[in-house]
């Protein structure tokens, strides 16, 4: 295939680089194959301690001359990085396409992001502010300002190979950081693709080795840099379980953990809802990825006066639904990612049938020709209670449970009673139910949408969740405060020595 060729994809493929340089390493080997066909793509050898002991210690000495470059030179590179993406995005996308099984439409929309995360850095770079304050003190000036970390260490998910990344590391950079990542390892070479991408750049610009380290490698990699005292934040992306698992390791060193973990999103439908927008936001949300997104929908809680016709409605919508191989753009669901997880989407089915569910869209694996991979399903759709046991788990698989409602207090109740809280969405011409779904009484999630569905977050707003997703935020608005530390100052110029609060200390 082409598109692995331009973007320096062989058969066997190193899986550790300082950023401009790839490492020897003694590691296991990983291999990588598609959902879309089953077939091999590839081989990376993985990260072992020596080598990932190299990457560190290079990171911690480019640190020192990284740091002291000015932002807006650190922007520059990024800028540079984001020409690079925009260039590499029809390859890249379908990378990401094949290897993880993502639509085409989606692999490319993901390059995307990269992209439009590297505009939001430059900018950002000559916008890290801080804040002056007045003393009580005369002939005293005070501020805040803010400084960079160190190493940033950054574990990403499978589901969105390299935007979440990106994320990351355009923001971290451009506050004086370096970063090593650790890609998943069941999508591997999207991780030497950006590798092979940035070390261009940086070679180009003289930039030193050790800003960028790659470490690709099982959870014993993760769990490398979750107790490694030389890397002051870990950013971790992933499930529940492994977030805990990160965050306990960070936390026992007193070191920070950015984590973005599970979610179980609804949209509520009111209704007050324009029911073609609201069919839509639903189904793009629950079958877009396969819902293999944090953000997919997963539940739909709607007003039991047009449950009927919304019921109705997405089950004609889903009869229209083509499912097959991602690159090819007539398709809208691609495969999940592995077999493993489509035996979870089966057994998931039948606990929700052992609970009651009623399936108005029944699922199953696909079998044939085009399905020879083992890894496509059909989404469904199943009717649930809310206390149901398995509606509180979140499935990363095509599955979407309806809900009924009475009233608006009732719907948001529903809405926050499971333990995730990433995004949600409600879906009404009602002013007064958006405004109290945005209210403190309303949505407990990180994100919270009016008649737009779950899934689909712009890159200029802080994304992120509440409970068991983590607390983390990501990506825009003022998320780069977490790549930083923040230092208070207060300078003397005047000829005395006054104390805060009036306290005197004569001798």
């Amino acid at each position: 295939m082409d598109f692995l060729k331009t973007l320096g994809i062989e058969t066997t493929n190193n899986g550790v680089s300082t950023g401009t340089k790839w490492i020897k390493s003694a590691g296991e080997t990983i291999d990588s194959f598609s959902p879309v066909d089953g077939k091999k793509i590839g081989t990376v050898i993985a990260a072992d301690k020596a080598s990932y002991e190299v990457v560190i210690t290079k990171a911690e000495e480019a640190f020192t001359t990284w740091r002291l470059m000015p932002a807006p030179k650190r922007g520059e590179i990024v800028r540079q990085v984001g020409e690079a993406l925009r260039t590499h995005k029809e390859p890249l996308g379908k990378l990401v396409s094949y290897e993880m099984g993502k639509s085409l439409q989606e692999g490319y929309g993901e390059v995307q992001e990269m992209i439009d995360i590297c505009d939001f850095a430059v900018g950002l770079s000559r916008q890290l502010h801080g804040f002056t304050m007045h003393s009580e003190r005369p002939g005293h000036r005070m501020y805040e300002q803010y400084h960079p970390l160190g190493i940033v260490g950054i574990i990403s998910a499978f589901n969105f190979p390299v935007a979440v990344w990106s994320w990351n590391t355009m923001l971290a950079w451009v506050c004086g950081d370096v970063c090593v990542w650790k890609p998943s390892e069941k999508a591997p070479l999207c991780g030497v693709a950006c590798q092979n991408i940035i070390a261009d750049v940086f070679k180009k610009n003289n930039i030193p080795e050790g800003v960028c380290g790659l470490i690709i490698g099982g959870r014993e990699v993760g769990e490398w840099m979750s107790a490694d005292t030389r890397i002051p934040l870990v950013s971790a992306t992933g499930s529940t379980r492994m977030g805990k698992a990160v965050g306990a390791a960070v936390g026992a060193r007193l070191g920070r953990a950015l984590l973005e973990l599970g979610g179980n999103n609804a949209i509520i439908i009111s209704k007050d809802a324009d029911l073609d927008i609201a069919v839509l936001g639903s189904l793009f949300g629950a079958v877009g990825t396969a819902g293999q997104r944090c953000t997919s929908t997963r539940r739909l809680i709607i007003q039991e006066e047009i449950y009927e016709s919304v019921k109705n409605k997405l089950v004609a919508a889903y009869k229209q639904l083509r499912i097959g191989d991602p690159l090819d753009q007539n398709n809208h669901v691609g495969p999940l990612i592995d077999k493993d997880a489509v035996k979870m989407y089966l057994d998931t089915i039948e606990k929700c049938k052992a609970e009651g569910g009623n399936f108005v869209v029944e699922g199953g694996q696909l079998s044939g020709e085009a399905y020879q991979s083992g890894c496509y399903v059909k989404p469904c759709i199943a009717e649930a209670q809310p206390g149901y046991k398995i509606v509180q788990h979140e499935t990363f698989a095509p599955i979407l449970y309806l809900l009924k409602y009475k009233t608006i207090n009732e719907a948001i109740a529903i809405q926050n009673e499971v333990p995730q809280g990433l995004s949600s969405s409600i879906m009404t011409l009602n002013l007064r139910e958006a405004e109290q779904f945005l209210s403190h009484a309303g949505s407990d999630c990180g994100i919270a949408n009016v008649n737009i569905g779950t899934s689909g977050a712009e890159i200029g707003g802080a994304f992120g969740g509440e409970k068991e997703t983590g607390g983390g935020r990501e990506s825009g608005s003022d998320a780069w405060k977490v790549y930083m530390r923040r230092q208070t100052n207060t300078i003397n110029y005047g000829t005395s020595l006054p104390l805060a609060q009036g306290i005197k200390f004569d001798v």
